[in-house]
């Protein structure tokens, strides 16, 4: 499964296997993991805001989050994906991307 971290810089040979992921537009998975230290009101306001879901939707997965240490906030091609998880990133949420294709 590939997986990006946001604070861990890729190497070279994974930033070539995540390219072509890009290139080819394959579906992925941005997930969401629980911290110690993000209030559930800054998860929704940034889930309101950087991937347009409803207030209630953001509410939903907030507490998926919480409660089930993590959750999948969106499904779409990486390059969707990509900026997204850098701006979930950029609020202090812990965020990576999965490919659903192995």
């Amino acid at each position: 499964m590939s997986r990006i971290y946001a604070n861990i810089s890729p190497a070279e040979t994974e930033e070539a296997v995540l390219e072509e992921v890009v290139d080819s537009g394959e579906i992925a998975e941005l997930i969401v993991y629980n911290d110690d230290h993000n209030t559930f009101d800054w998860v929704i306001k940034c889930f309101v805001e950087i991937l347009h879901h409803s207030a209630e939707q953001a509410e939903q997965l907030s507490l998926i989050v919480h409660y089930k240490g993590k959750a999948t906030v969106k499904t779409a091609p990486f390059s969707v994906l990509r900026p997204l998880r850098n701006a979930l990133v950029d609020r202090g949420l812990s965020a990576v991307i999965e490919s659903l294709q192995d």
